[in-house]
């Protein structure tokens, strides 16, 4: 008879570890820093995670900026919402305006709010101080126009970009950076599971090559772009031993 015993362990995130986002955007952790070294805004507000710039271009995949600044919008559309709560509560609870004329702005001439009472039109406004939810379907999501709309109305730079200080030095980054609010997943591909060492172990009897994988207790696969490293360089012996018989 045989007795699984299954636990269940919270596993901190740490180099190695691999994330992604909503849009192919995967990638493995390479550096976790103290709070007080990540980039911050003008605000003192810290940066939760950075992400390479070059993970873009070349895949093309731009929903992540995108996300980016609908998510920066929302926000900001939330402190807006926030600010008109606060002028209610300022005022001894005598002015609602403010709050309703902000409401009307960010969600137009919506027919549910212009039923709610007082108290209800509160509650709604407390709920959206964190930022604003909003949907955005597959081929009929919010537009580029739409999202520079939103940054507008929330009285943010239309570019979606901010002035962020380096943690380290508080020096000021030369160039303005696209900083806002994203999803950010983490995949069942953790370091301390994919972790292997091997010296001498099985090999491929047609190739004479390791094994590949921690499975069959593997070695490093030399790939064929490493093959041809060497070829360009000329080390014959060197690729007979990787990939034929090793003499001696």
């Amino acid at each position: 008879k045989m007795v699984k015993v299954f636990v269940a362990v919270k596993r901190k995130i740490q180099p190695g570890d691999k994330m992604a986002g909503r849009h192919g955007n995967k990638g493995v952790v390479s550096k976790i820093v103290p709070i007080e070294d990540m980039p911050f805004l003008e605000d003192g507000t810290h940066a939760d995670i950075v992400l390479n710039p070059l993970g873009v271009p070349s895949r093309m995949n731009v929903g992540q900026i995108l996300e980016t600044h609908l998510g920066w919008a929302c926000a900001g559309l939330g402190k807006r919402i926030g600010q008109a709560v606060d002028a209610y509560y300022g005022h001894g609870k005598s002015d609602i305006k403010p709050l309703k004329e902000t409401l009307k702005k960010v969600y137009g001439d919506d027919e549910v709010i212009k039923t709610l009472n007082d108290t209800e039109l509160m509650e709604l406004g407390r709920n959206l101080r964190a930022g604003v939810p909003i949907a955005t379907p597959v081929f009929d999501g919010a537009k580029e126009k739409d999202i520079e709309d939103m940054l507008d109305l929330a009285g943010m730079n239309k570019s979606g970009q901010s002035t962020v200080y380096d943690g380290r030095t508080g020096d000021q980054f030369d160039r303005n950076v696209t900083v806002g609010y994203i999803y950010m997943l983490k995949l069942h591909h953790l370091v301390d599971d994919k972790i292997h060492a091997r010296s001498i172990g099985p090999y491929s009897l047609v190739t004479q090559q390791p094994l590949g994988g921690k499975a069959q207790f593997g070695g490093q696969r030399f790939g064929e772009m490493e093959v041809w490293a060497l070829e360009a360089y000329g080390a014959a012996y060197t690729l007979q031993e990787m990939l034929t018989v090793k003499f001696g």
